[in-house]
């Protein structure tokens, strides 16, 4: 690629200095420390701004500005790391069913990886908003698969497997994918058609999320949610100030210098007020 992936900035950035051979418990440690250090977020999108997906472009976001990213950004770093290193990676665009029971008509807006290590398949996905993954899961069928952050399992086949997650007893689809690879190109353009509808769903609303030390914090709109294990509490954020302070904060996201922010704050403060 024209321009590397940072691999010392990186590591410095998750807190990662293990070994970087390619086997499954490397992947796990980057699983697992990437989204502690290295947040979803959307700000861009909500601001309107580009969401440029090159390498220098992300290391410049996620690495220099200590910023976060959403899916599309998230997942290529680490599927780029992963290739620095020599893993087997391959990237995935997937159908988002969460809060939805049927794929028909829905149109390609997410993006996951698999991995060969020793001869299994693993799915791993740093960058699914609301519902973040910390460790990577066997591409088996009808496993249950637990996870610091919940159990999920994974259904159906290829080019309709499922990513699905336990709650309060029942199953509930996360997305729908396939197992054909994308390119980078094809990324870019799908992230570009999202960005430019007004309309979609990160463009019109906040998600940030954080994992961490067995802690799932996550943010939408107004509205923050910090479980851990069974615990699960909620708070409502009143003022333009509190949201910065806990995007900042409870995020550690270093928000962008930019005309306009303040405002997207106070345009959703006000809508969630009305609607509440």
């Amino acid at each position: 690629m024209a321009d590397d992936v940072r691999l010392n900035e990186y590591f410095e950035r998750i807190g990662f200095s293990g070994s970087i051979a390619p086997t499954l418990a490397t992947l796990e440690a980057l699983h697992a420390l990437q989204p502690a250090a290295i947040p979803f977020e959307n700000l861009n999108s909500v601001l309107g701004l580009p969401v440029p997906l090159d390498q220098a472009s992300l290391n410049q976001k996620l690495l220099a500005e200590r910023r976060g990213g959403y899916c599309f950004e998230l997942n290529l770093m680490l599927l780029r790391v992963l290739r620095e290193l020599g893993f087997e990676a391959r990237g995935h665009l997937a159908k988002v069913l969460w809060g939805r029971r049927d794929a028909q008509g829905l149109s390609f807006d997410h993006m996951m990886l698999t991995v060969d290590i020793g001869g299994t398949t693993y799915l791993a996905d740093v960058g699914f908003g609301g519902l973040l993954l910390t460790r990577p899961l066997k591409l088996k069928p009808d496993l249950a698969q637990e996870t610091a952050q919940g159990t999920y399992r994974i259904t159906g086949a290829d080019p309709s497997l499922r990513l699905e997650a336990l709650r309060d007893g029942d199953w509930w689809p996360a997305y729908e994918f396939g197992l054909d690879e994308v390119s980078d190109a094809t990324y870019a353009a799908r992230n570009d058609e999202l960005n430019a509808d007004p309309n979609w769903f990160l463009r019109e609303n906040i998600l940030a999320e954080r994992c961490e030390a067995g802690r799932r914090q996550v943010l939408f709109d107004t509205r923050l949610t910090t479980t851990s294990g069974p615990d699960r509490q909620f708070r409502s954020l009143a003022s333009v100030a509190e949201m910065r302070e806990t995007l900042s904060g409870d995020f550690g996201i270093a928000l962008p210098d930019v005309e306009g922010l303040d405002a997207a704050f106070g345009r959703i403060l006000t809508r969630n007020l009305s609607a509440g």
